[in-house]
């Protein structure tokens, strides 16, 4: 039976501001919740215009805040970036005022360019080849254990849903080798999908946190009442990634009618590969992509992502998002 989750970016619109974007998040999560899903994550992003997620754990408190019973986490927060012993006392904060509710994700992405990492930790003397020893010092304050010689507060004895983030085969070894769950970002990087998963799988090693694998994949899902609406909903986020991988990033733009023909053959084919794993579409069309992707993948939870320009768009697609997975999991 696959669970439901949703990946905000907590995206700024053109014409729009991030105070109106921090508020859109709140009322999105409590949204989900309502709708059934399991988990609402944010990411920590730097340097870009067009998302307000930076401050990653002061954005989880806000939502944690204004919802009650879905579990709001980091999707995830990019270690190198930061001291264990700080990310220890940020996510034991968390855990003391949202008890049972707050997952922490764990990447050793630098979530921006090199000028702007430089300025996040003043050198770029820590390593990302360190991120298994900054996981494993991050545990340690947690369990409270004294091997770092340091007690963090908060932090020691807190206990918040570790998990490792990958678009790569580095996650997925990391992952299994500390029987943790794992979340692969193949809603932008889907190349390494299949194998990953399958790495993690063949080699997990049961732990106190987690008796069995279990896996969580990014899957965009643009849904409308209409496959035409979809297509042009859509059309926002693929603006956004053709404008980030050409080195403009900028705020979500509204929908174009017609985008993707503008770009060309060559074009197309770059935004369809990186958009490989996306459903665009009615209910019947996004249920069919929801349901090949679970069937190729046989992952436990999808992680819905969607930047859509109109906020009651947005709602209206994860509406219909929760109602497809939840007619699967009947069938089921």
């Amino acid at each position: 039976m696959t669970d439901y989750s949703l990946l905000d970016l907590v995206p700024v619109v053109q014409g729009g501001s991030v105070a109106q974007s921090l508020a859109n998040a709140a009322d999105l999560a409590r949204h989900a919740e309502r709708l059934g899903f399991t988990r609402y994550w944010v990411a920590e992003h730097h340097g870009m215009s067009g998302i307000a997620s930076a401050a990653t754990a002061v954005v989880i408190a806000h939502v944690a805040a204004a919802t009650e019973s879905i579990r709001v986490g980091a999707g995830g927060i990019m270690l190198p970036n930061h001291a264990p012993l700080v990310i220890a006392e940020q996510f034991g904060t968390l855990d003391a005022l949202f008890p049972g509710r707050i997952d922490l994700g764990l990447g050793r992405a630098p979530g921006s360019d090199q000028i702007v990492a430089r300025a996040l930790r003043r050198t770029l003397e820590s390593d990302p080849n360190a991120f298994p020893q900054d996981v494993l010092e991050l545990q340690s304050y947690f369990a409270d254990d004294g091997k770092t010689g340091i007690r963090a507060t908060p932090g020691a004895g807190a206990k918040p849903e570790l998990w490792i983030l990958g678009s790569s085969l580095f996650g997925a070894q990391l992952a299994a080798a500390l029987g943790l769950p794992y979340a692969f970002a193949s809603h932008f990087a889907p190349d390494a999908l299949d194998q990953a998963i399958g790495i993690y799988r063949r080699d997990f090693r049961p732990s106190p946190a987690l008796g069995k694998p279990h896996v969580m994949a990014g899957f965009n899902v643009f849904a409308a009442d209409t496959d035409a609406e979809a297509e042009l909903l859509a059309s926002s986020q693929q603006q956004a990634f053709v404008a980030l991988r050409t080195g403009n990033p900028r705020q979500l733009p509204p929908p174009v009618p017609g985008y993707r023909e503008t770009l060309g053959p060559q074009g197309a084919r770059i935004l369809d590969h990186v958009l490989e794993c996306s459903a665009v579409g009615s209910a019947a069309t996004v249920a069919r992509g929801l349901a090949a992707f679970v069937k190729r993948t046989g992952v436990d939870e999808v992680m819905v992502a969607s930047a859509i320009y109109d906020h009651a768009a947005r709602k209206r697609s994860l509406e219909i998002t929760a109602e497809v997975m939840r007619e699967m999991k009947k069938a089921v």
